[in-house]
C-alpha cells in the first residue's frame, strides 16, 4: 500500500478552512476522516496488483551497444480496470548512464479482463547475460489517493554478445584470399603448396612450375598451379588470466582479443579451415569444438558472450597441455595473450618448445597507444621522464617479441583497432607460404 502526494495535498488544503472556522480536535477529526474515508474507497476500487497476469516475450540476444526490445503483457483478469505505473527493472548496465529511469518505468490503464503491452527497450553497456530483476506495479484508484504495490517475478534473460567492430575489414581479407586461392584475375597465380591445375604457360611464369610430363604429352608448355592449403586445423587460444584485464583505452585487453578471434574465425572458416577455440587461465573457461563452418561464428560469438577475465596468474604448463590435448595434430595456435616481460619469460618461454615442436605457433598480443605517447613526448621534464619510460616499455616488449621469434613464433602486437586486421594478415602469410 502507498499514500500519494494527492491525499497529503488534500489533507493540507482541508486544514485550512478548520484553522480559520472551526479549530480544534473536531475540525482536524473531520478532515482528516473525511480524506480517509476517501482514501479507504479508492484502495478499495483499485485493482488488485497480486492477482495480475505478467509474461515476457521479444529479444533474447543482442551485440554490445546495440538495443534489445523486451515486451511485457500485462493481463487484467479482475473486475476492476487497472490505472498503474510499473518498473521493469533490470540491471544498471543495461542502460546508458542517466537513461535507466525513462526506459523502465512504464504508465498502463488495462480495462478489466483486457491485457496490454509495454516494450522495455534495453541498451547495455557491458558483454554476458542480463537477468531482468522484478516488475513492481503500483495500482492507483479511480480518485489518485491510495494506492496497492506489489512485485512479479518474470524471468527474462537477454545475451549480450561480443560487438565484432573488426567485421568491416572482412572484405578485404576474403579478397586477398581469393587472390591467393587464385579465384581472382591477377598477375600471378595464387601460391600454396596444394596442385591444383594445369594450364599452358604464359611468359612471365616460373619455369620451375612447368611440368614436363603433361607438356611431353601435348602440343603445348603445362605449368602447374597451386592453391592454399585447405582443411587446416586453427586453435585459438584465448589468455584469461590478470594480464587481460588490464584496460587498454575503454575496453579490457580480452574485448581486443575476443574482436580478432572473431575476424580471424570468420576468414579462416571461409578459407575452408576448421577453427576450434579454447580459453584457459588456470581451467578451462569456454571451449568449442566440432562446429561446421557454417557454425563457427555464431558458436564462438555466443560462447565469448559471457568470457570475463579472472584475476588470477595463467597457468602456462596448464594451458600448454591443454592446447595439445585439443589440438593432437599440426595445428595453427594462435595464442592471444600479453607480451610482458615476466608472464612471457617465467611462464610461456620454458613451455614453448612442446607447442612449436608440433605445430605452428602465432602469438598476438594488444599493444597499448598510449605508451606511444609517452614515447613521443617532449617539452618539459615531466614530458621527458614519461617519453623515457615510454621507450622503456617498448623496448621491453620488443625483446619479449624477438625472444618469441626465436623459437620459431610469429608475433604481432598491434593496439586494439589495429590487431585484428594484422593477425588477419598474419594469418594471410603463413597460408600464402604454406606453413600452416
Amino acid at each position: 500500500m502507498a499514500i500519494t502526494g494527492r491525499a497529503a495535498l488534500l489533507a493540507a488544503l482541508g486544514s485550512i478552512p478548520v484553522g480559520v472556522l472551526e479549530p480544534g480536535w473536531t475540525g482536524i477529526l473531520a478532515v482528516n476522516g473525511s480524506v480517509a474515508l476517501a482514501c479507504a474507497c479508492d484502495f478499495a476500487l483499485a485493482a488488485p496488483v497480486r492477482r495480475l497476469g505478467l509474461s515476457r516475450s521479444g529479444d533474447t540476444s543482442a551485440r554490445l551497444g546495440e538495443t534489445a526490445d523486451v515486451t511485457l503483457t500485462v493481463t487484467n483478469p479482475t473486475g476492476r480496470p487497472l490505472r498503474a505505473h510499473l518498473r521493469d527493472a533490470w540491471p544498471p548496465s543495461s542502460w546508458r548512464p542517466g537513461t535507466e529511469v525513462a526506459a523502465s518505468r512504464h504508465r498502463v490503464i488495462v480495462p478489466a479482463g483486457e491485457r496490454r503491452r509495454l516494450t522495455t527497450r534495453l541498451r547495455p553497456t557491458r558483454r554476458g547475460d542480463r537477468q531482468a530483476d522484478r516488475v513492481t506495479i503500483r495500482s492507483y484508484g479511480p480518485l489518485g489517493l491510495f494506492a496497492r504495490q506489489g512485485t512479479h517475478a518474470v524471468p527474462w534473460t537477454v545475451r549480450v554478445l561480443p560487438p565484432f567492430t573488426s567485421r568491416k575489414h572482412l572484405p578485404s581479407k576474403l579478397a586477398r584470399l581469393r587472390e591467393l586461392d587464385g579465384r581472382t584475375s591477377v598477375l600471378t597465380r595464387g601460391e600454396g603448396t596444394e596442385f591444383d591445375s594445369l594450364r599452358e604457360y604464359v611468359p612471365g611464369d616460373d619455369t620451375r612450375s612447368i611440368d614436363w610430363r603433361a607438356t611431353a604429352r601435348q602440343s603445348t608448355v603445362a605449368v602447374r598451379t597451386w592453391r592454399p592449403e585447405r582443411d587446416r586445423h586453427i586453435l585459438l587460444v584465448l589468455d584469461t588470466g590478470r594480464t587481460s584485464a588490464g584496460r587498454v583505452g575503454d575496453a579490457p585487453r580480452l574485448d581486443a582479443a575476443m574482436d580478432a578471434a572473431l575476424l580471424l574465425a570468420a576468414l579462416a572458416s571461409r578459407a575452408g579451415d576448421r577453427v576450434e577455440l579454447l580459453a584457459y587461465d588456470r581451467r578451462v573457461r569456454a571451449r568449442v569444438q566440432g562446429r561446421a563452418a557454417g557454425d563457427v561464428l555464431p558458436s564462438l560469438v555466443n560462447a565469448l558472450a559471457t568470457l570475463e577475465p579472472e584475476l588470477v596468474e595463467t597457468d602456462a604448463r596448464g594451458l600448454t597441455a591443454t592446447a595439445l590435448r585439443t589440438a593432437p595434430r599440426r595445428s595453427l595456435i594462435v595464442l592471444l595473450t600479453t607480451l610482458d616481460a615476466a608472464p612471457v619469460e617465467q611462464g610461456l618461454l620454458p613451455v614453448l618448445p612442446r607447442l612449436t615442436r608440433r605445430h605452428t605457433v602465432l602469438v598476438a598480443s594488444v599493444a597499448d597507444p598510449h605508451i606511444a605517447r609517452m614515447a613521443r613526448a617532449r617539452g618539459n621534464p615531466e614530458a621527458v621522464y614519461e617519453a623515457a619510460a615510454g621507450a622503456q616499455a617498448q623496448t621491453e616488449r620488443q625483446r619479449t617479441a624477438e625472444q618469441l621469434r626465436r623459437h620459431g613464433v610469429t608475433v604481432v602486437d598491434e593496439t586494439p583497432e589495429d590487431l585484428a586486421p594484422a593477425l588477419a594478415d598474419a594469418y594471410l602469410a603463413l597460408k600464402a607460404a604454406g606453413r600452416l
